[in-house]
């Protein structure tokens, strides 16, 4: 990914309609940590926006990503940003390697005792939603492959994973906490990318049934963020609320995350299918500030 000066920074952050603060504001945080995964680091394969700054070019990190939009609003002296695409909670406390990466260091290693501001989106990968996504296309509006995939027999696997993965991103919180004492520990939920509607075959080729499916499992999964994030004592950021009507199958300019087909217009060019776009980035930069009272 591409470095980009603080100064270039600026100019983009406000072109993405988060305003900096006044000259003369004094910063509320010294040492502002994000951590995460591909939402977090909103990942993109536009070459223009990829940077390098603080992870290898396999984590895909934006240059415009919500947590840069908020240390250049918050003007944060010290700032760094861990997050990396695909990166599950283990990725916390140990190298990420990938095949076109020597990997990224373990995310904690970014954190410090002086450090007193993290935020942090993580859990999807470790539930496998983000794949599971991918598993449900088809050619077939009636077909279901993910119904068929992780209802078989009664139950539902995702559900089962999402339970798995609590404790995980509950470790996660205790593992801030343990190693930046002083900091204000936000953490972040996922918005709304499909939702409980249907879908809109075959713009997206993913059954109603299954676009339904997906829907409700994205709300179980918030909903154990912000069970984790109540018992950790630390504070929610629900971007999904406020984030109805911006789902993949929306127009441009309206959606707040891309479909299948690898190419945005928020900006144009590439884009990694099912993550958050540009607006998606703003939208998540928008809640973190107005969590913080900004």
């Amino acid at each position: 990914m591409k470095k980009r000066s603080w100064a270039l920074f600026a100019c983009a952050a406000l072109g993405f309609g988060v305003l900096a603060p006044p000259a003369t504001a004094a910063p509320s945080f010294t040492e502002y940590v994000a951590l995460g995964d591909s939402w977090a680091a909103d990942v993109t394969l536009n070459p223009s926006m990829l940077t390098t700054e603080f992870t290898p070019v396999s984590c895909l990190q934006s240059s415009s990503s919500y947590a840069r939009q908020v240390a250049q609003a918050l003007a944060v002296p010290e700032f760094r940003d861990a997050s990396c695409g695909g990166a599950i909670t283990e990725d916390m406390t140990r190298p990420q390697v990938s095949k076109t990466s020597t990997g990224n260091p373990p995310q904690f290693d970014k954190l410090s005792p002086a450090t007193d501001l993290v935020t942090v989106l993580i859990g999807g990968n470790d539930a496998g939603l983000a794949a599971a996504v991918m598993n449900c296309v088809t050619v077939d509006a009636a077909a279901t492959p993910c119904l068929n995939t992780f209802t078989a027999g009664g139950g539902d696997r995702m559900s089962a994973a999402i339970a798995e993965a609590e404790p995980k991103v509950a470790a996660v919180l205790q593992g801030i906490r343990e190693r930046a004492p002083r900091a204000r520990v936000l953490l972040l939920n996922y918005f709304e990318i499909v939702g409980v509607e249907g879908g809109c075959f075959p713009e997206i080729p993913i059954s109603d049934a299954d676009a339904i499916w997906l829907g409700y499992r994205l709300r179980e999964l918030n909903a154990m963020l912000a069970r984790v994030a109540r018992a950790a004592g630390v504070e929610h950021v629900d971007t999904y609320a406020g984030s109805h009507g911006h789902d993949a199958c929306q127009a441009p300019g309206v959606r707040w995350g891309e479909g299948l087909v690898p190419l945005s217009s928020d900006p144009a060019g590439p884009a990694v299918p099912f993550h958050p776009n540009q607006l998606g980035a703003d939208h998540q930069a928008r809640s973190v500030l107005a969590a913080l009272g900004r």
